[in-house]
């Protein structure tokens, strides 16, 4: 545990230092939210039916923009291979990179959640489950994308192949976070989509960590 603390602390230590990728992140999920009133017009009720979708899908392409330098810069400074020889298992510095990536990319996306609610007139009452959708997707997508980062380091294009790799695991946090949204949105409880969102991330954080262990040791 004291091999995992020190690199997550490690990873929030280096975001705070270069912020960049977290406000990039932010910035790209509010744009986008932005763009849909001028794409598809102002109506409040079009912007409202939508909202649940464009959120989730806004939200998990920003939480990629991070993904292909997760272990990128560490394997070009050769950190990457110290990490691997300190001791720390491989799929436990996989969880660590895995917590580390939502800590800085996923939650400063739920504190612009409702910016972006607000740009899709999604109603209020929707916005808490709108955050816990989000926080649950964006799980989800940082396991799934710690596991591409991994399988793709190295390769060519690993950049355009991680996308590729990611997104359709990433189908069904958005079908029920989008789901969970427009329950709470129509005033019925999102309780059962929150949940298979809940078990979904059950499922991936074990699984996720070990697959990504595996392609760090070339396995």
């Amino acid at each position: 545990m004291r091999g995992f603390g020190a690199v997550l602390g490690r990873e929030i230590r280096l975001a705070l230092r270069h912020p960049a990728d977290s406000l990039a992140a932010v910035l790209f999920f509010v744009l986008v939210c932005a763009l849909f009133p001028f794409g598809i017009g102002p109506s409040p009720e079009i912007l409202s039916r939508i909202a649940p979708g464009a959120l989730l899908a806004a939200a998990l392409l920003a939480a990629l923009l991070p993904l292909d330098r997760l272990f990128g810069a560490e394997a070009e400074d050769g950190s990457l291979d110290q990490l691997l020889l300190s001791g720390l298992p491989p799929a436990a510095l996989a969880a660590a990179k895995a917590l580390g990536h939502w800590v800085v990319t996923g939650l400063p996306l739920l504190a612009a959640t409702p910016v972006a609610a607000a740009m899709l007139n999604l109603p209020v009452e929707a916005w808490g489950a709108a955050m816990l959708a989000l926080g649950l997707a964006t799980g989800v997508l940082s396991l799934f994308g710690t596991a591409g980062a991994a399988l793709t380091l190295g390769a060519r294009r690993g950049g355009v192949l991680l996308p590729l790799l990611v997104l359709p695991l990433s189908i069904p946090a958005v079908i029920f976070g989008a789901a969970a949204i427009e329950a709470a949105a129509a005033g019925l409880t999102p309780r059962p989509y929150l949940l298979l969102l809940a078990a979904l991330l059950a499922l991936a954080a074990p699984l996720a960590p070990l697959a990504a262990g595996a392609a760090l040791r070339g396995d």
